[in-house]
């Protein structure tokens, strides 16, 4: 228990952190003047001033903020800070201040995935066969526990996720399967059959399968390179918002339940799992929490990044600022959904652990 706490709460505080700085090096970056740095909401349980900032560490660990000189619209400001307020900017500096968070993000998630590629390896799984189905297609060609499927219709196959492809994609077709077994090289034909599954966002769908599953046995790592650790990082981080990205469109689409949302306790769960498991995997999911709060922050909601950047584009585009009235309206439109959006998650949290998930 003690763990899993401690790995939330650092996790969590790293990608605060992380978000928080973005915004604070832009404003700084544009001679912006930042009163405060907090770690965390409501009051202070440690703060020390450096400068004409406060940087605190705050009671509430769910979220931040960077506080600027002349952030408030209705702000009345000497004349000697209008040149370091926020509001006084441009709205491109203003909006590459807003982005800077969820850029931060995006790039500690890069940096994430790079030292666990070149330090690690990649997790991959081989094709060798672990259990075969009664009454499928491959127990009915003659597949055995333990076969290692070395090429489909002649083409190799190395990792599992290439096989599922060359199967899936196959619109039951026959295939020719090219198969290791105690020395000896095996051809077996078989046709896939289509079945129900779910796919990683809990929908129905049809798919093809031919009755296997995957072996532990053929579990293996790959090393990298230096080099091949930045395409490797790459391709996770754009793997890992992809999936995001289309679970948040789901999700409001409707054809995902608001029941699969998680939160703070959640969170913890996962976090004191991995921990478990060691720090790549601990650090696996910090990169994945991360490119999550930078998509989330992205939405175009008034208390959001995202709110600020779509009120900041439209200035840049038609030269004139959103009256104050409005601002103030949509931002406090903004913190009811977002309080919404929080007993949501807080009370599928508690459901979970009432129910034993």
């Amino acid at each position: 228990m003690l763990t899993t706490i401690i790995s939330a709460v650092v996790l969590l505080g790293v990608l605060i952190f992380v978000h928080e700085l973005g915004h604070f090096l832009l404003a700084k970056r544009f001679k912006v003047g930042v009163t405060v740095f907090s770690l965390g909401f409501g009051p202070a349980l440690f703060s020390f001033t450096r400068g004409e900032t406060n940087y605190r560490l705050s009671a509430i660990p769910l979220g931040g903020y960077v506080r600027m000189v002349g952030e408030d619209p209705s702000e009345e400001l000497a004349p000697e800070l209008l040149p370091r307020s926020f509001n006084h900017k441009s709205p491109g500096q203003r909006l590459a201040i807003v982005a800077a968070g969820p850029l931060f993000n995006v790039l500690f998630a890069i940096v994430l995935y790079y030292f666990i590629a070149v330090s690690a390896g990649v997790p991959q799984l081989g094709t060798v066969v672990g259990d075969v189905m009664p009454a499928t297609p491959a127990a009915a060609a003659g597949l055995q526990k333990d076969d290692v499927i070395v090429a489909i219709d002649g083409q190799p196959v190395r990792v599992w996720p290439e096989m599922v492809e060359k199967v899936q994609g196959s619109q039951g077709q026959p295939l020719l399967l090219l198969v290791e077994r105690g020395g000896k090289q095996l051809e077996f034909t078989l046709t896939p059959a289509l079945d129900d599954a779910k796919n990683q966002f809990g929908e129905e769908v049809k798919v093809y399968r031919v009755g296997i599953q995957a072996s532990p046995k053929g579990v293996y790592t790959r090393q990298v390179s230096l080099l091949e650790g930045v395409s490797v990082a790459l391709q996770k981080t754009w793997e890992a918002g992809s999936l995001i990205f289309m679970s948040v469109v789901k999700l409001i689409s409707g054809s995902i339940a608001l029941d699969n949302m998680g939160g703070p306790i959640k969170i913890a769960q996962i976090a004191g799992e991995a921990a478990q498991y060691g720090l790549a995997a601990l650090a696996a999911l910090a990169a994945l929490l991360s490119v999550n709060l930078a998509i989330l922050n992205l939405l175009p909601i008034p208390a959001l990044d995202g709110g600020h950047l779509l009120f900041f584009t439209v200035e840049a585009l038609t030269r004139r600022k959103p009256s104050l009235r409005f601002r103030e309206r949509a931002q406090q439109v903004g913190v009811i959904l977002l309080l919404l959006l929080m007993a949501l998650v807080f009370y599928n949290d508690i459901a979970s652990l009432v129910r034993g998930g």
